[in-house]
């Protein structure tokens, strides 16, 4: 009747336990051996009672192994041990042997009770086994089969995860003894398939709400991002004076950590202390993500110090529920650290798991190679990379997004190919992680063919795919292509464009000199009102000296947020390119009135697993003097083939002799002079910069490529030059 055919039970058990079932048994409990070994002795096995008392005892310490064979060996069973095995077989998720015991079952004439459909429509809805879970149910309604609550719930739940939907709905409209987890699969059911004001609607109905039922929609609208619903009923819940349970404290935590909601959390911290529950560890988890996502790394940490040290026996256990909520927290503090620009002490966080034998995750590694890649720590990366694949972690979409992300950004763009071209299953994410990449070296022909073949392969873009297209074709100079590119993400996909669109947009105009168009463009999308599009039209009118214009921006930009230092920059330097040195002086002023400072230059080198980092006439490495002889000698080397310094950009009022001594000793010059200290002739030279390049360490870096045939590979701000024999990527456009 089942559709199950199936030949000898022992046989068909024997081989498949030893394989399948033996990991289950490694730290069960020594007792039911105990048990077993003296009833045998004694005599009283063999009977029924006896018998399925030690089949409990091992199920319970969940050794499947001699659970199956003590079952097998059974010569008498009733439909308790039946019952008992197949459940037990469930719990360790051996769906498809617990229907096959099923099938044998019914095979001896056993009539099964309501705990063994339970059990069965379980595995049913775990393999998607919607004819045999319906020929399941049939059977009960034909054959009288007492039903009660937990096993209409059973049936309920099977049609829910089977995605049978309307039978769920006549189903649970039809029952007449509805529970708490009646109604809490209904709500869960409509929210799986994002029908939110349905759900919304069950809820209401429901006539006594406990804890589930609230943390049941609570997160449901949370992973639906309607943050604001939540927390309204995260207040509604509060009102009701329903107790808060650890799920919801832990629900509570991740709603404000998404909202970035501070004073709220440590409100609810609060509240968590008071309860006295606040020592559970995955509560503990639940704050340190909370405030490492709020910024609060401090915090995070103090929270993370509270969890209890495991030893090595409970760091190689799977099966120990103590070390996993540490686990997960020093996953979270590595992700925190990243996102809080201290990659340092991820680095630290992540070497400590790696040593004490914690799991790492893709979530974890993740982060750290993201680390990496902000960092431009190309050696780091490959390190990681390589233990990766050592370890037989398989990557996901994610991971292999990640680490296409981190080759891009230090400047490895064929390594980011290859990974993008070794991927099977490629989704927007991907295709985006490679476009972006591409755009970032300058390739702006290479991402635009990327897009195109993305959209020939059926995968449809998203928001985050045309900001690194529009990038890609500003960084290019491909004007046409952009405002091309730019109607067709609004016309034929029905994108919304958002700010960051705009400021593409607006950095394409102004790369291209069509200041003039940038003003029409803002009138017309009536986007006058955001700061970050005035920040990049100021940027532009620096770019060409248009002195007057950036008056009238700067003006524009200081109605709409407190001025800033970089914004004070743009401005001053822009006078200072018209030799306005009235003005600059002025600007000057007012910084220092404001107590705004510029944000100094700085350029690191990786050289052998060690960053070093320099600023504007950096004296503080112990090789300085080294550093500083050996970049003079350089200098004096490249004006003999025609570089000289362009003194025009500085943007001090001095004299030219100490415009050159300043122009001199900027940070990547610096970088630069000891990278070629320490490196092989013929090596590549990988430097990153926090600001962008100036023209005058542009042309430093070409002669030095051309004198000394290396490439030299610069990220700055904005994106990738690379400098070989005399020439660099960007085409002097950037």
């Amino acid at each position: 009747m089942w559709g199950i055919a199936l030949g000898s039970h022992v046989k068909r058990i024997i081989p498949f336990h030893s394989n399948h079932l033996r990991h289950y048994s490694s730290s069960h409990s020594q007792l039911p051996n105990y048990v077993h070994a003296n009833l045998l002795k004694n005599g009283t096995f063999g009977e029924l009672s006896v018998t399925n008392y030690v089949l409990s005892l091992y199920i319970k310490s969940k050794d499947l192994v001699c659970a199956v064979q003590m079952f097998d060996e059974m010569l008498d069973r009733d439909v308790r041990s039946w019952t008992m095995i197949i459940s037990g077989l469930v719990q360790v998720g051996s769906c498809r042997m617990a229907l096959d015991m099923f099938a044998d079952m019914h095979k001896e004439g056993i009539v099964p009770n309501q705990f063994t459909f339970s059990s069965v429509l379980k595995c049913c809805s775990r393999l998607n086994e919607v004819r045999m879970g319906k020929s399941v149910h049939g059977w009960i309604v034909c054959n009288g089969v007492f039903v009660d609550t937990a096993l209409e719930n059973s049936v309920l739940d099977f049609y829910v995860k089977c995605g049978s939907f309307d039978s769920a709905k006549l189903y649970f409209e039809l029952m007449t003894d509805k529970d708490i987890v009646s109604w809490n699969i209904m709500i869960n059911a409509y929210m799986q398939i994002g029908d939110m004001e349905t759900a919304l609607g069950v809820f209401r109905r429901l006539p006594v709400k406990d804890a589930s039922s609230w943390n049941t929609i609570i997160r449901g609208h949370l992973q639906n991002d309607n943050y604001g619903i939540a927390m309204e009923l995260l207040y509604e819940m509060v009102k009701s004076g329903t107790a808060l349970s650890k799920e919801t404290f832990s629900i509570a935590f991740g709603l404000v950590a998404s909202l970035t909601a501070l004073d709220l959390g440590m409100q609810i911290h609060g509240r968590l202390l008071r309860s006295g529950i606040h020592h559970d560890g995955f509560l503990r988890n639940s704050l340190v993500d909370f405030y490492s996502k709020c910024g609060e790394m401090e915090k995070a940490s103090f929270v993370y110090q509270g969890f209890p040290k495991c030893n090595a026996s409970d760091r190689c256990s799977k099966n120990n529920n103590k070390s996993l909520p540490h686990s997960f927290s020093q996953s979270s503090m590595v992700t925190g650290y990243v996102q809080n620009g201290k990659l340092q002490e991820a680095l630290k966080m992540f070497t400590t798991m790696v040593t004490d034998r914690f799991e790492v995750d893709k979530f974890t590694l993740t982060s750290i190679v993201t680390g990496c890649a902000n960092a431009g720590l190309l050696e780091l990366g490959q390190l990681i990379h390589a233990q990766i694949v050592k370890a037989g972690q398989p990557f996901d979409i994610f991971l292999s997004s990640s680490m296409i992300d981190m080759y891009a950004k230090c400047g490895e763009l064929d390594d980011a190919w290859s990974i993008f071209r070794e991927t099977k299953v490629r989704n927007t994410v991907l295709w985006t992680s490679v476009i972006s990449g591409y755009g970032l070296h300058g390739r702006g022909r290479d991402a635009i063919q990327m897009f195109n073949w993305m959209l020939a392969e059926g995968i449809k873009p998203n928001e985050i795919s045309f900001v690194g297209l529009l990038t890609a074709c500003s960084h290019a100079g491909l004007l046409n292509e952009g405002i091309h590119y730019f109607m067709v993400m609004k016309e034929e996909f029905g994108i919304k464009p958002q700010v960051e669109h705009f400021t593409c947009m607006v950095d394409l105009f102004g790369r291209s000199g069509r200041l003039d168009d940038i003003k029409d463009f803002i009138s017309k999308n009536k986007i006058s009102n955001v700061a970050s599009v005035w920040r990049s039209f100021l940027s532009s009118c620096r770019i060409h000296r248009n002195i007057e214009m950036a008056k009238w921006v700067s003006d524009k930009l200081f109605e709409l947020e407190p001025p800033t230092a970089g914004s004070y920059i743009l401005l001053s330097n822009t006078c200072a390119s018209g030799d306005k040195w009235d003005d600059v002086a002025q600007v000057r002023g007012l910084m220092k009135d404001m107590g705004l400072m510029k944000h100094p230059g700085q350029s690191w080198i990786q050289l052998k697993n060690q960053v070093h980092s320099f600023v504007m006439g950096d004296r503080s490495h112990p090789e300085e003097a080294a550093i500083y002889s050996y970049l003079n000698e350089l200098i004096q080397r490249l004006k003999e083939i025609g570089y000289s310094t362009e003194a025009n950009i500085v943007m001090q009022d001095v004299e030219e002799e100490q415009k050159e001594l300043l122009l001199a000793f900027h940070s990547e010059k610096i970088a630069i002079a000891y990278a070629l200290m320490k490196t092989s002739t013929g090596s590549p030279i990988r430097i990153m910069k926090n600001l962008r390049i100036c023209t005058d360490c542009h042309s430093f870096m070409k002669c030095t490529s051309l004198l000394l045939e290396r490439e030299i590979v610069v990220r700055d701000l904005r994106r990738f030059h690379h400098f070989k024999h005399g020439h660099c990527s960007c085409g002097d456009y950037w």
